[in-house]
């Protein structure tokens, strides 16, 4: 599986450049009107996912997952990661779908959440696309039931809708704290 994994500071170096944001910024350091931002999109059930390409760390294949007893349902356990414990979560779990066998296309896309690293279990990944900023719309307010701040809005690209998440809110603090307890387990 090919890994988009690059240095850190480097990417951060060449965020507006390269990985972010392309088109010229204001000069308060706003954003311009034809400003894109990139973003890997995945596919969980039969919809279109999208996080901005700066919070991607790296996308490995399924690998070897040690399962933590007494964790949440959604999260599948932990992974060594080159040395470190990386918590995984099942996004179809985490969205309440319906859960199903891995497969080849399945992935594990690790993802930087308020300076931790977690890993997310996809159905596959799709692409690396640049959606102009001012093409996102924000999030219909379906109910005071449905929880949808962990999306940032949905975007368009071809004839496709994409719902790109906010991954710093896709897990709650309390969420996150738990995770770091069962990772040291």
């Amino acid at each position: 599986m090919e890994s988009i994994t690059e240095d850190k500071k480097t990417r951060e170096d060449q965020g507006k450049k390269s990985a972010g944001l392309q088109g010229k910024t204001e000069p308060g350091g706003g954003l311009s009107e034809g400003e894109e931002k990139q973003h890997v999109t995945f596919l969980i059930g039969e919809e279109t996912y999208g996080v901005e390409v700066l919070k991607v760390q790296e996308i490995i294949g399924m690998t070897q997952i040690t399962h933590v007893p007494n964790t949440m349902t959604y999260m599948k356990g932990v992974i060594n990661l080159r040395g470190s414990v990386v918590a995984v979560v099942d996004m179809r779990l985490k969205f309440a779908m319906q859960e199903r066998d891995y497969d080849s296309f399945t992935v594990i896309i690790i993802v930087e959440v308020r300076d931790r690293m977690i890993g997310m279990i996809v159905d596959a990944v799709s692409d690396v696309v640049s959606i102009p900023v001012k093409g996102i719309q924000d999030t219909p307010h379906f109910s005071a039931r449905i929880e949808t701040d962990f999306i940032k809005g949905i975007g368009q690209v071809d004839d496709k809708l994409v719902i790109i998440l906010d991954v710093d809110k896709i897990l709650t603090s309390d969420e996150l704290n738990e995770i770091e307890k069962d990772k040291a387990l």
